[in-house]
């Protein structure tokens, strides 16, 4: 999984997106889609690895902080919400080794209209104003997804809530 993310990662960065996105999936469901998992695999969306949340101010990053194990939003410029409640995380921090170098301009900008524009700061950017990403749907992630990795999120298709995986236990989220 790792790697389908690192080739996928590697080519979307190499150019400027202006589209909406399906993978694994021949199209979007509808037009307020940004960015869309197809539903077919049992697999989950991977969150950025973050040591450090200095100078993250963008309301809405959504990322695992290896701190404390934990996968948390931003909610304000000040207050990261914690997602995974469960203080007992763990993750592999191997698959972020020395030998691979962060790139801070690293960016893949998804929209419609930003045309490459957007400086909003992150990896992974949805610029679009009025749509939003679906995520992965999994029924039953925490019995179908044989090997999570920390930081994973995907959407319990059987409970109906967001499934967040913290390298240890998973945590599900309902309104």
């Amino acid at each position: 999984m790792i790697k389908n993310i690192i080739v996928i990662s590697s080519f979307l960065m190499t150019v400027s997106l202006q589209a909406q996105i399906g993978i694994s999936t021949e199209s979007v469901s509808n037009g307020s889609v940004s960015l869309e998992f197809g539903n077919n695999e049992n697999k989950g969306l991977l969150l950025p690895y973050v040591t450090d949340k200095t100078g993250i101010t963008e309301n809405g990053t959504v990322l695992f902080d290896t701190t404390d194990h934990k996968v948390k939003y931003l909610k304000d410029t000040n207050t990261w919400f914690d997602l995974s409640i469960d203080s007992s995380g763990t993750a592999d921090l191997s698959i972020q080794d020395t030998d691979r170098e962060e790139q801070p301009g690293a960016k893949v900008c998804i929209s419609t209209t930003a045309g490459g524009t957007d400086t909003t700061k992150g990896i992974l950017v949805l610029a679009d104003a009025d749509k939003a990403m679906i995520l992965p749907k999994v029924a039953s992630p925490h019995l179908n997804i044989i090997n999570p990795s920390a930081g994973m999120l995907a959407y319990d298709t059987v409970k109906k809530q967001l499934a967040v995986y913290n390298g240890t236990v998973w945590t599900f989220w309902k309104p």
